[in-house]
């Protein structure tokens, strides 16, 4: 017993805790209440989060989900498509989230015999130089809310495919930049599609989510009626402050960039994508563009969270409103009735979640 070799300092409990632990560490530490420290200082980015749903806590009852994919989709560079019935607060929300920015913000209001220069802008002579001169349309502002997209032909919905890909559009041979940050909020209505063009999959695949809306619970239905009752008729965006600017906006997605993600919970991605390439209940599965978004937003969610690395449960989370749009059902199951929701949850449940 005395004669016990000494051990070597860098394998003594001093020189583990000064190691860098991998986020595999960091997850099982977290799991077993051990206190991590972060290698990006996202403690600001997450109480802006905070401050963004507690200033549209305000108005907006319920909504947690809808809200919370819209400081990820801000966080990740994305635009947003949000479906839901008339009347369950899909513009409202829309309108308050803008308003927490302290940015521009447009709506445009999509209608049948809308066309491309009423979104884009036009060229119109001034006849004291002899000139044309670009007269910028409702497009260029930061946050634009398009009312019911699906309500204008197909050569107005175009209009936008360069502007929301490229944050840039082009009129007679000229680039016009658009001003970051550039988000782009569309609103449609599920039912009711008279008088409607369906968005083609090229559009669709340049919003990174598909926010589907419900209708509120009882109780929050109650509550959304006394709080009304109590504002006595007041606008709701007067309660309604900015917490949130556009330099501080790009330095918050500069950090969300720079979340750790590890290579299988890449392959995780990955595997998931391409096997909606090939699982039979689909006619078209998702993209490489897919891919991208799920990994982005993942970020986000992780960022938003506190924590500088990605989990299988951030991809988790992202699956759903990234994949749901992108993905066009056989049309055997289409008219079974089956849901791409739940075509998606088949695809995650047969991957193996990396450990």
């Amino acid at each position: 017993m005395d004669d016990i070799t000494p051990q070597d300092p860098e394998n003594t409990t001093e020189g583990i805790t000064n190691a860098t632990p991998t986020p595999s560490q960091d997850v099982n530490q977290a799991e077993e209440g051990i206190a991590f420290t972060n290698r990006i200082p996202l403690e600001e980015l997450r109480n802006a989060a905070e401050a963004i749903r507690a200033e549209l806590g305000k108005i907006i009852i319920g909504q947690h989900e809808f809200i919370e994919l819209l400081i990820v989709a801000l966080l990740s560079d994305g635009h947003v498509l949000i479906e839901g019935v008339p009347g369950i607060a899909k513009t409202v929300t829309a309108k308050l989230f803008a308003r927490t920015l302290d940015t521009q913000f447009g709506r445009i209001q999509f209608t049948p015999d809308l066309m491309p220069s009423d979104v884009l802008g036009t060229s119109i002579l001034n006849m004291k130089t002899s000139e044309f001169e670009f007269k910028k349309g409702p497009i260029f502002s930061n946050i634009v809310l398009i009312d019911e997209i699906n309500r204008a032909p197909a050569k107005t919905q175009a209009a936008l495919f360069e502007s929301m890909e490229e944050r840039q559009i082009t009129i007679d041979g000229t680039k016009y930049t658009m001003e970051p940050p550039f988000m782009v909020l569309a609103t449609q209505n599920p039912v009711e599609q008279e008088g409607t063009y369906a968005l083609p999959e090229a559009q669709l695949d340049r919003f990174l989510f598909k926010i589907k809306v419900d209708y509120p619970t009882l109780e929050q239905e109650v509550a959304i009626l006394q709080s009304h009752h109590d504002r006595k008729g007041g606008a709701p965006q007067k309660g309604i402050k900015a917490v949130l600017n556009p330099a501080k906006l790009a330095d918050f997605r500069k950090q969300t960039q720079e979340v750790l993600i590890e290579e299988k919970i890449l392959n995780y991605v990955a595997e998931i994508v391409v096997k909606s390439r090939t699982h039979p209940h689909l006619y078209l599965g998702g993209s490489p563009r897919a891919s991208l978004a799920i990994m982005n937003a993942s970020k986000a969610f992780a960022a938003i969270s506190g924590r500088d690395f990605v989990i299988p449960e951030d991809v988790k989370r992202a699956v759903i409103p990234v994949m749901r749009h992108r993905l066009i059902l056989s049309p055997e199951r289409e008219m079974e009735g089956m849901t791409t929701e739940q075509v998606i949850d088949m695809i995650v449940q047969s991957v193996e979640i990396p450990r």
